[in-house]
């Protein structure tokens, strides 16, 4: 798998300096590559009544179908600290909707991408849109 193009990593560092996160104090961003090529952010915005939120994925996710895109092709995320960071469980599922098995995943930490993964190995035996005869 090749890595992802500099636009994205920079639009990735962009979303984790915009993100609202006072209360865990951990910033996230994530970018999506739509079918359509274009890039599609967003970060984690939190909320007083904590966990109430949003998390970088479901953020660029609503970008992305406000947009008009349905079909992701690529995904990045990066986080504030240290470590790589995946996508929670939640957002895995809000994913799957629109990506497939083989979508490169690429995971950051604020140095850039540590890792690149398929997102079927990253969410293996996962249900999704076709297990209910829909096409994303």
């Amino acid at each position: 798998m090749n890595g992802p193009a500099p636009e994205m990593i920079e639009l990735a560092k962009l979303m984790v300096s915009r993100s609202y996160s006072p209360y865990s104090r951990y910033a996230t961003g994530a970018v999506l590559r739509g079918a359509d090529g274009k890039l599609y952010g967003g970060c984690n915005v939190e909320n007083a009544a904590y966990p109430q939120g949003a998390c970088a994925e479901a953020s660029a996710i609503s970008v992305m179908v406000a947009a008009g895109e349905r079909r992701i092709v690529e995904i990045l995320v990066i986080g504030s600290g240290p470590e790589i960071i995946t996508p929670c469980g939640g957002c895995r599922q809000r994913l799957r909707e629109f990506a497939a098995d083989d979508t490169p995943v690429h995971l950051c930490d604020p140095s850039g991408v540590r890792r690149t993964v398929r997102f079927g190995d990253l969410y293996p035996l996962s249900f999704g849109p076709s297990h209910l005869g829909a096409k994303a």
